[in-house]
């Protein structure tokens, strides 16, 4: 889609055939649709009106009901933050008594949502024409103040009252990447930005390394999903490292506090991927009155039961032979058909094992293979 086609899109006739193709998705087929449709608009614009009606539907996802009033790009709904992700992100920046935001590569215009949202003023600046139209759209079919410029990020000038959001690209010619020197804008940027009154979001990959120093890392996760790692610039850094797990909004920050490494007790904790991305297993022990199996492995032991978003807990049942032969006898004792097998520090692909045991049997039952004190162990568990 380009720019004339959807400034088209947001004319009076444009959102007459939007909401046609609303009305008649589902009804008519895409190729029924489109020839009847075609007889009326032009093709390019009859085919953006389809294009949003199914990005719509599948940014119900991400942005809820508000999708349905949002406007989208295939690549640019995939870059976007997930709404509740970007709603911690912007509350919690308005909580620091910030008042004013500039996002410097703002794509469609998610963070933006989210920052008015939260109380902040809000300027987007983004160097694709169509993406910059896209999130000024946004934020008046939202009913947002807010305003977007189309330009190159790295040549505006942030204002003495603003603070600088960045999300830098990471993909390139060869996909999704993973490093650092490889971010566009360039990290280098990036880092003397964070120096200041900046936030930036990152891939949840990051080594604990890259983050400079004086700036706070915190691993978000959403419904079980590790999703990303936002810099916090050094006016806003209130620890090294911190886990947050949503929607719940638990948290953990790192204190450096040691735990024991002992034996297992009779429950074993495996914390959430924010917490054991952002380095907060020993963290995590502690608030829950735990301790570790195994110093490298990211399991938390206990003896008693903690119900907390931080973890999923389980009830050992029974220790069952690490091997592969004696586990399968001791399986086909239980009459276990059904197997789910979690695996922490061993050289075991679940899978595979669960292909080579061929079990049969009436009962489900999940086993965790780890390490404790270095030395495979199974336990036959249950979800608490």
């Amino acid at each position: 889609m380009d720019l004339a086609t959807f400034e088209q899109l947001l004319s009076p006739a444009g959102q007459l055939l939007l909401a046609d193709v609303a009305q008649r998705a589902g009804v008519e087929s895409d190729l029924a649709l489109g020839t009847r449709l075609r007889k009326t608009y032009a093709p390019a614009l009859v085919a953006a009106a389809v294009t949003q009606n199914h990005l719509r539907g599948r940014a119900a996802t991400k942005f809820g009901a508000d999708a349905a009033r949002m406007y989208f790009t295939h690549d640019a709904l995939e870059q976007s933050t997930r709404m509740p992700v970007a709603t911690h992100r912007a509350e919690r920046l308005a909580s620091t008594g910030a008042t004013h935001v500039v996002d410097l590569g703002c794509g469609i215009g998610g963070d933006l949502v989210a920052l008015a949202r939260a109380g902040l003023r809000v300027r987007g600046v983004e160097l694709d024409p169509v993406r910059a139209a896209v999130a000024a759209a946004n934020l008046h079919a939202l009913g947002l103040d807010g305003e977007v410029i189309c330009a190159d990020a790295r040549s505006v000038e942030i204002g003495a009252d603003e603070v600088a959001f960045i999300d830098p690209a990471r993909r390139d010619g060869r996909g999704r990447t993973f490093s650092v020197s490889d971010l566009q804008p360039p990290w280098d940027w990036v880092r003397e930005l964070l120096a200041g009154r900046a936030v930036a979001k990152l891939m949840p990959g990051i080594a604990h390394d890259a983050v400079p120093g004086g700036v706070e890392a915190e691993w978000v996760s959403d419904g079980g999903n590790l999703v990303e790692a936002c810099l916090w610039g050094a006016p806003f850094a209130s620890a090294t490292r911190r886990a947050t797990v949503l929607p719940s909004g638990a948290g953990l920050v790192s204190t450096g506090e040691p735990v024991a490494v002992a034996d297992v007790g009779a429950y074993l904790y495996e914390p959430d991927d924010a917490v054991i991305r952002a380095g907060l297993v020993s963290e995590l022990a502690a608030t829950i009155g735990g301790w570790l199996p195994d110093a490298h492995i990211a399991y938390v032991a206990s003896d008693a039961v903690h119900t907390t978003p931080l973890a999923r807990g389980f009830r050992i049942v029974d220790e069952l032979p690490f091997r592969e032969k004696p586990l399968k006898a001791a399986l086909q004792v239980r009459r276990v058909g059904t197997l789910t097998v979690k695996k922490r520090g061993v050289d075991i692909v679940p899978e595979e094992l669960i292909r080579r045991l061929k079990l049969k049997g009436p009962n489900t039952a999940t086993i965790i293979m780890t390490r404790v004190h270095g030395h495979g162990r199974a336990f036959l568990v249950e979800r608490l």
